[in-house]
């Protein structure tokens, strides 16, 4: 499977987040566009620098009005410790099974290995805005990913417009 591109319909899906509390993609996308993000593994080093990246992007996202969402076959517990150790301030999703990944076609083909490193700019109509495939560009997935929400012409972000 190549996986959703852009124009694509996101699948929805409802996972539970560090906190063991249900996400709903639809429900977020209610409140603007959503940057969602796939990691192998957490407090891997790759994977860490990547979500801190995101992290230290927060300000860039909140102008964007988008919502940043994390994802990996790691546990709740293990999603919990990641956020703690590293104060991410942002969803952590546990795909336990990997059903999501497969889904966004980020799921490698061997059953039980973890997801391909990909990031799913997600429009608030559930439309995917583009994609960020990079295994091994930590900080492009977040920076792409900003760059497609500015070339989106922040319409996801109240209609407003760039600002």
């Amino acid at each position: 499977m190549t996986g959703l591109r852009a124009d694509d319909l996101a699948p929805d899906f409802e996972l539970p987040d560090q906190h063991e509390t249900p996400v709903r993609l639809s429900r977020l996308l209610s409140g603007g566009p959503v940057v969602l993000f796939f990691y192998p593994m957490a407090m891997r080093r790759g994977c860490t620098a990547e979500s801190c990246h995101f992290r230290d992007l927060a300000a860039e996202f909140e102008a964007a009005g988008a919502t940043r969402i994390g994802i990996s076959r790691d546990s709740v517990a293990r999603q919990r410790q990641f956020d703690a150790e590293h104060e991410l301030a942002y969803r952590l999703l546990s795909d336990a099974d990997g059903t999501v990944a497969s889904e966004y076609g980020a799921q490698r083909n061997l059953p039980g290995l973890p997801p391909r490193r990909s990031t799913f700019v997600i429009g608030s109509d559930q439309r995917v805005r583009g994609v960020v495939r990079s295994e091994l560009r930590m900080e492009a997935h977040a920076d792409e990913a900003l760059r497609i929400l500015a070339a989106d012409g922040g319409t996801d972000a109240g209609g407003t417009g760039p600002a």
